[in-house]
């Protein structure tokens, strides 16, 4: 099935999934900035947290998905979803479209705990062998668990990027002839290319580590590599029993 021939009907413009997917986020956007204005910051309650935290909660797996920092962030991963959402969705239905998207936005976490956990274990054995350390003093023990505890909680991940990113490579595989216009490139790249070359870019800026760089690159690629596993599990199980 080609993009080009996917045309939706006047009366569903867009797929239920999709078009829930879409509603939640804003609403969730505009949650947070009344909230915010309230002195509640429903970013750091709902959003992904480092499992060693104690601001950690199990439901910030999925709630993270549905956080967003600004109107820019919001507005791109919603048009990603509208844009490439539909077409996957009319493609697999409703059920298959949810379930991928959420295993995605889940694996993108996965990915983005395993970076985060390489980064912070040589410092976080530094403190922890400082704060067994019986010669220092309380206030300098309460110093360096203060220091821990920013350390932890300093690493709050949100954004629909990573299933984003799941959609973007389920898009490439299914419509990979299809052309894309990306701005500010102002020729249009068919959609198994860009693929590749978001996937390299993000793989540059997650290793390059810029700072000031506060893109979580590596839920990207989490959310991409695990929808490509899923697809080709998907299809191996088509195979086997249908």
């Amino acid at each position: 099935m080609a993009l080009e021939q996917y045309r939706p009907s006047r009366l569903n413009l867009m797929p239920t999934v999709t078009k829930n997917i879409i509603i939640i986020n804003v609403i969730m956007f505009i949650t947070t900035v009344v909230f915010e204005r309230m002195g509640i910051d429903l970013v750091d309650i709902l959003g992904l947290h480092y499992f060693q935290s104690e601001k950690f909660h199990v439901w910030q797996f999925i709630t993270y998905m549905f956080m967003h920092g600004g109107v820019a962030h919001i507005f791109f991963n919603m048009f990603a979803v509208w844009m490439l959402g539909s077409a996957v969705e009319t493609m697999w239905g409703p059920k298959r479209f949810l379930n991928y998207y959420i295993l995605t936005g889940l694996g993108a976490a996965a990915a983005h705990y395993a970076i985060v956990y390489y980064q912070l274990q040589p410092a976080l054995a530094q403190i922890n062998s400082m704060l067994s350390d019986s010669s220092l003093t309380p206030s300098q023990l309460n110093e360096i668990a203060e220091q821990k505890t920013l350390l932890l909680d300093g690493h709050v991940v949100i954004g629909a990027s990573g299933a984003v990113f799941g959609i973007l490579v389920a898009f490439g595989m299914y419509f990979p002839n299809t052309h894309l216009f990306i701005i500010p490139i102002p020729f249009p790249i068919k959609a198994k290319y860009f693929v590749i070359i978001y996937g390299l870019v993000e793989l540059f800026s997650g290793v390059a580590n810029i700072k000031g760089d506060n893109v979580a690159h590596f839920a990207h690629l989490g959310g991409l590599i695990c929808g490509f596993l899923l697809i080709q599990l998907w299809k191996h199980n088509d195979r086997t029993y249908f």
